[in-house]
């Protein structure tokens, strides 16, 4: 049996729930071998992160190198990149190795709070790797941070959007998870289609890691070569099951159901 593969480009989280690890227990609950490329090792729960540790710029290098010579990639997903200098790395290796269906996930705050990008590293993610990606996915604050203003409204989020795609995304998932309104509202925006996707918002502390398994999710169903429209209904049907039936692991913000994917028919 063969199965697609695909890539995740980012951070380590020490308690399973967020980054490589959230990415490669999605993937493959999805059917699809997931390889990677470590940018920072961080040392957290779900209580917080406790420390970080950047790779060097090289080893990076050499991770991508190593996986695209010899695995067929059908997909590429970006998570945390610290700092321009890696965003640089990793985009010139994502052009060099021609890395199809790249899905950025623009990772800047972990649950809890720490930074995970520096600020001055946003405008290497504007020009370098948002012009490469099939789609985009960032929540509320991340979309403030990429387009320099604030989106209070639901149409200053469709504005924000569309904005992404004219930077150069070919389309974006702006997430509403951080509003406040009664459902969580994602707007999807492509050449194509645009329009919301929603679904009740859950009350609960346990949603450590969404982001990068709603990336995850994507990356793995575009390796699965699901259209898109579909792709981004499928992983956002994945997370919201995943977090209405989180384990309540930890004692802070604890993470979703991984497992949940195998019940999902694609």
């Amino acid at each position: 049996m063969t199965h697609p593969q695909a890539l995740t480009i980012a951070g380590s989280d020490s308690g399973g729930g967020a980054g490589i690890q959230a990415d490669i227990k999605t993937m493959q609950e999805f059917g699809v071998f997931g390889t990677t490329a470590i940018t920072a090792v961080t040392a957290q729960n779900t209580l917080g992160v406790r420390a970080v540790q950047v790779m060097p710029l090289s080893l990076i290098a050499a991770q991508i190198d190593a996986v695209a010579m010899d695995f067929t990639l059908s997909a590429v997903k970006t998570g945390m990149l610290a700092d321009s200098d890696i965003i640089a790395c990793v985009a010139e290796k994502i052009k060099q190795h021609r890395l199809p269906g790249l899905v950025i996930d623009p990772v800047m705050v972990a649950k809890g709070g720490t930074p995970l990008l520096q600020e001055s590293a946003l405008d290497s993610l504007r020009r370098l790797l948002l012009p490469q990606a099939c789609v985009i996915t960032p929540n509320i604050p991340e979309a403030e941070a990429l387009v320099g203003y604030p989106l209070q409204s639901r149409e200053r989020r469709v504005k924000a959007a569309r904005e992404l795609c004219r930077m150069g995304a070919f389309s974006v998932v702006l997430k509403g998870g951080h509003c406040e309104e009664d459902d969580a509202a994602d707007f999807f925006c492509s050449p194509q289609d645009e329009g919301w996707l929603t679904s009740p918002r859950i009350q609960t502390p346990h949603t450590h890691g969404t982001g990068c398994s709603f990336s995850a999710a994507l990356c793995a169903l575009l390796a699965r070569g699901l259209p898109l429209p579909k792709c981004v209904t499928q992983a956002k049907y994945f997370v919201h099951q995943a977090i209405l039936t989180a384990p309540q692991y930890g004692q802070g913000h604890g993470p979703i159901n991984h497992f949940t994917g195998r019940n999902i028919a694609v």
